[in-house]
């Protein structure tokens, strides 16, 4: 059908069809809602898989919440006609060749404007496109937490911040994908020093939204207020499975762990919470340090580096160095395939690294074996006497 020539609701519906069938259609918007619903605003509409079948999923975006319901194609088209034209009074239709815009007057007057696309992009009709995309710029909680306005368009200040929840669920989502676990199982999630929540909002939500898993996620952050503060805005977006209690690793009791976070944890605060991870035999263990103070004044550097190494900022890179390789160390002697990496600069400080391990299907003893005197020898080279994490595993390992 030529899109010059629709100028009502069936020419409108047939291009709808006619994109199902052509598998164009990358999404469909209905808005201008003026149903009894008063908490309902919009459904944003896109076309999946599921287990190999073509689907329809509705995100009915409502003022606190989202629910998705999927439908087959025929369901989905009958759906349709009947939401739209009598509770939505608006649509937008983006398809591979065209976007088409329907409104109707309050007097029933249907108006159709359509806008050719350069450049034809095919939809993709996979389940986890959504997955890609790790976060929805529209879910409740970013407007909550003030990522975004009422209308879900980034704030400018927030930009950095953005840029952070998304980078984090990609490696969060690459990790859960290479570890043990399986995701029909739930997930049992704490995140150390959670702050505002930003997070630790985005895990509960990536994990509920997008993969469907009934998590259990923890926020645990050392000021009460903050605390409070998470828990209120979880009770009034209805995240079931998210609560914040105030504690440090210190002191946080432990429980049943599959993920433990730690971002921007202060010197030995990353030791205790790789700790704490490896003891709740956990998944996965993400940390992102911050500050290597217990390493740096035990270090003595061989007399051909002293030159290098008689600036500052020099002695403290290679602090950071040798800190974060021994925990990588450890993590790998502890049955665990370890990354460090870069990662995207996180808000209160310029730190940039993640330590990142997953926990390996087998333990080999003797791998351990070799990796715990390369750590000895690493230590004596640099006169290490003690490395705070290697006491707390000593004294675990006691008990």
């Amino acid at each position: 059908m030529s899109h010059s020539a629709l100028n009502s609701f069936d020419d409108f519906y047939q291009l709808l069809a006619d994109s199902l069938a052509k598998n164009s259609l990358i999404k469909l918007l209905l808005s201008k809602y003026r149903g009894a619903d008063k908490s309902l605003q919009r459904i944003t509409i896109r076309p999946i898989s599921l287990q190999n079948e073509p689907m329809l999923s509705f995100v009915y975006q409502h003022q606190t919440n989202h629910i998705t319901k999927n439908l087959s194609y025929d369901e989905g088209l009958a759906s349709i006609k009947l939401l739209l034209g009598s509770d939505f009074k608006s649509a937008h239709l983006a398809t591979a060749q065209a976007e088409v815009q329907l409104e109707i007057s309050k007097k029933g007057k249907v108006q159709i404007s359509t806008h050719n696309v350069k450049q034809a992009v095919a939809a993709p009709l996979e389940h986890d496109r959504e997955k890609k995309r790790f976060v929805d710029i529209e879910r409740p909680f970013l407007t909550q937490l003030g990522v975004t306005d009422s209308q879900h368009n980034l704030i400018p200040a927030m930009s950095r911040k953005w840029k952070q929840i998304n980078k984090f669920i990609e490696v969060f989502s690459q990790a859960l994908e290479a570890s043990p676990h399986k995701n029909d199982q739930p997930i049992n999630v704490v995140d150390f020093g959670s702050g505002k929540g930003y997070l630790t909002f985005a895990i509960h939500d990536y994990l509920r939204h997008s993969l469907h898993n009934d998590a259990q996620v923890t926020g645990v952050e050392l000021r009460q207020a903050l605390a409070d503060l998470c828990n209120e805005t979880a009770a009034t977006l209805d995240h079931q499975g998210l609560s914040f209690v105030c504690g440090d690793v210190r002191t946080h009791a432990p429980k049943q762990t599959d993920v433990m976070i730690a971002l921007h944890a202060c010197d030995i605060a990353t030791d205790y919470a790789i700790h704490y991870g490896i003891r709740a035999n956990a998944d996965i263990i993400m940390c992102s340090p911050c500050c290597h103070k217990q390493i740096r004044p035990q270090m003595h550097s061989p007399e051909l580096f002293k030159p290098m190494l008689q600036y500052g900022v020099h002695m403290g890179q290679q602090a950071e160095m040798v800190t974060d390789s021994l925990r990588a160390l450890f993590l790998e002697a502890n049955g665990y395939a370890t990354k460090v990496f870069e990662f995207i600069s996180l808000e209160h400080t310029n730190k940039n690294k993640m330590i990142l391990a997953v926990k390996k299907p087998q333990h080999n003893q003797k791998d351990s074996a070799a990796i715990l005197a390369q750590i000895s020898d690493i230590k004596a080279y640099y006169g290490i006497k003690e490395h705070c994490l290697e006491t707390l595993l000593a004294q675990t390992q006691a008990d």
